[in-house]
């Protein structure tokens, strides 16, 4: 794909404000793997958000396919609620990043009707007022990150946002610190390990500050200590969120509902049971 999801791209070059000063080094102390662990919650939470509150994402009879395969999706139903996170399960190819592709509008449906915001987003155009508020982090963290350095791609959105350069230079500080990744400004991000790219990807979806967060593996790649840090980091945050992921255990401890991908519908993880949840 090749290029992050923005409203449009910058015309303005980041200048060298962004980058580290003495004056700047070692004033943020790194996140480390001693964050609090994520909430321990149930695979389906049992507050009925659907009495009290509006979705963010309401979808109805979503029909999907790609050109001479089976179809990925019939007559698929799904919500969002402010706040929620919802995990997502299932076999490689059952179309769990299509799906997120589908909310963002890169990917358009056969069918159904898919409401976000309030608003119904029926034809590609409809779509290009969500990235900012939605954002996206892809599969594969190459597809994310295209800038020489780790600040310039960690700036690029808040940039696009309409951000001078005083709050981008604080927001990329405050965010590679929340990730741990204090003094990574001038790292050339291709000489990059996949592990640190993920990072760094996760930390270029963070830095715009969207409403909702759609996350496909968030930690892919990671080794044990930085996936505590990202799952840590994610369960504080009050966004709502979909995230793939084949970890269950993950899932579990930071989601408040999991479901599977299975035969082109959402069903319910296994022992579970959720009335708002729709075939």
């Amino acid at each position: 794909m090749g290029t992050r999801v923005v409203t449009r791209r910058h015309e303005r070059s980041i200048d060298k404000g962004l980058l580290p000063t003495p004056s700047d080094s070692g004033h943020e102390r790194p996140v480390t793997a001693d964050l609090p662990p994520a909430k321990k919650k149930p695979a389906f939470a049992d507050d009925n958000m659907s009495n009290v509150q509006r979705p963010l994402v309401g979808i109805r009879g979503l029909e999907f396919g790609y050109e001479g395969q089976p179809r990925l999706f019939s007559s698929l139903d799904f919500t969002l609620y402010p706040g929620e996170k919802v995990g997502l399960l299932g076999p490689n190819g059952c179309g769990k990043t299509t799906f997120l592709h589908i909310l963002m509008g890169l990917i358009t449906p056969f069918g159904g009707t898919i409401e976000i915001f309030g608003r119904l987003r029926r034809h590609p155009r409809d779509f290009r007022d969500l990235p900012g508020q939605i954002g996206l982090l892809f599969q594969d963290s190459d597809d994310q990150l295209f800038c020489p350095t780790v600040a310039e791609d960690v700036a690029f959105g808040p940039f696009n946002q309409g951000k001078n350069s005083q709050e981008v230079r604080q927001i990329v500080r405050e965010t590679l610190a929340k990730l741990g990744l204090s003094g990574w400004e001038t790292r050339i991000t291709y000489r990059l390990s996949g592990g640190e790219k993920r990072l760094v990807a996760l930390a270029t979806v963070l830095a715009m500050d969207p409403q909702i967060l759609l996350l496909d593996e968030p930690t892919a790649g990671l080794d044990e200590a930085a996936s505590l840090r990202v799952e840590g980091i994610l369960a504080q945050l009050p966004q709502a969120m979909v995230i793939v992921s084949h970890d269950r255990a993950f899932l579990e401890r930071l989601c408040h509902r999991v479901v599977i991908l299975r035969d082109g519908a959402f069903v319910p993880y296994p022992g579970t049971d959720d009335p708002s949840l729709h075939r």
